[in-house]
């Protein structure tokens, strides 16, 4: 069966890749947008996601235009902020940062908000936002050096993935666990299928 629509996703991260293989996708393209990520001042994590998500999902599109090779695709983006309170707790680059994070983390609850932001072959805008409440158990000096030393918070959002060796933090989580990793599928999909998308033939592709 041919499918017509292609799918760009503006983001590099090979976590949504997984995510969306997970689903059956197979991205036809990867652009990555190189965008601001300074939150505004008194910004909500929320507001934040939600900015970013739609910021590279428009810059994905004024980088394809003119080019009809990718027109009628979709564009895909998303944004992950982690936060505790308003506090928003940026990519960790380097390890007193990602160590100032854990021990922020350590013992209490945060928000993870992903923004999905999502534009038609006929240039709709549809948006996304989902939150999920995870608390961390109470991390002790050597698990928090340990874990530094992995090297797996390089550049994640609070500093962890919680498909790594993070997910043995976690006590609790209220909400979607894909979300935590980088895409909440069911929303995604959601969307997707909302708009035209053809998720569910690709399933009998294999």
């Amino acid at each position: 069966m041919a499918l017509k629509y292609k799918l760009i996703l503006a983001s590099g991260s090979p976590r949504r890749v997984d995510l969306l293989n997970q689903a059956g996708i197979e991205p036809s393209r990867l652009m990555p947008m190189d965008i601001d990520e300074t939150p505004k001042k008194s910004e909500h994590p929320r507001s934040l996601a939600r900015r970013l998500s739609t910021e590279k999902a428009e810059a994905a599109l004024a980088a394809l235009k003119g080019d009809m090779t990718w027109k009628g695709s979709y564009i895909l983006s998303a944004d992950t902020v982690v936060a505790v309170g308003r506090r928003i707790l940026g990519k960790a680059e380097f390890a007193d940062e990602a160590s100032a994070s854990l021990y922020l983390l350590s013992g209490r609850s945060h928000w993870v908000y992903t923004g999905v932001c999502l534009v038609t072959p006929d240039r709709k805008i549809r948006q996304k936002i989902v939150e999920t409440k995870v608390r961390f158990k109470r991390l002790s000096g050597f698990e928090i050096e340990n874990y530094l030393a992995s090297g797996q918070w390089r550049g994640k959002a609070g500093a962890y993935g919680i498909q790594g060796l993070a997910g043995t933090f976690v006590q609790k989580m209220v909400g979607s666990y894909t979300n935590v990793v980088g895409l909440p599928l069911y929303e995604t999909i959601l969307l997707l299928t909302g708009e035209g998308f053809d998720v569910h033939s690709r399933w009998a592709e294999g």
